[in-house]
């Protein structure tokens, strides 16, 4: 064999032969690196989901915050309200006294008309605030409504027991609220 075909043949050799330990170290090295980013991604996806998760978190609390700071709001509005028509709700009394006792004293006074108007105007701004006047008799006595000051037994025989014989003091409700009671007389 001539020198140049033995050099051919020890190169072929060299091709065919296992990687070198020269090589190895830098595949595993790349398997190592390869690895290594995996975790990395891995440890970055986690940190992604957790601050996702926090700001979700965070979202939904203020949120419900923004949501009990308006029910607040609504209730201290309602409490404000309510507590100023009651202030108001003993006009209103006096001023039903003031008309009854004028028609039955005075019918044919020039101020009854002006008390009616006044009155009337009266009622029209409770109205206007849901507040309607519980001044009903002859209707099934209700706790939610009424207040029993007196039972007795009634002049009529077919009056059922527990019915409002007459209303001594108006009550009051805004919407389905009791802002006063109406005290009432009850048939036994």
């Amino acid at each position: 064999m001539s020198a140049n075909s033995k050099e051919k043949k020890a190169e072929a050799e060299e091709l065919e032969e296992p990687l070198s330990e020269n090589e190895e170290p830098t595949r595993e090295g790349s398997d190592n690196l390869l690895e290594e980013q995996h975790k990395r991604i891995e440890e970055l996806n986690q940190e992604i989901a957790n601050m996702r998760d926090t700001q979700l978190r965070k979202a939904a609390e203020m949120d419900n915050m923004r949501k009990r700071l308006q029910r607040e709001r609504e209730q201290i509005y309602r409490f404000a309200k309510e507590a100023a028509i009651e202030d108001f709700l003993p006009v209103s009394d006096d001023l039903v006294r003031t008309l009854d006792m004028m028609e039955k004293n005075n019918p044919d006074s020039p101020y009854l008309d002006g008390v009616k108007m006044i009155l009337n105007k009266f009622d029209s701004v409770l109205e206007k605030h849901g507040v309607s006047r519980i001044d009903e008799a002859g209707v099934a006595f209700d706790v939610n409504i009424h207040d029993a000051i007196l039972i007795q037994k009634a002049e009529d025989e077919s009056v059922e027991s527990g019915t409002v014989l007459q209303v001594v003091e108006n009550g009051y409700q805004m919407g389905e609220k009791t802002l006063r009671h109406a005290k009432v007389i009850v048939s036994e």
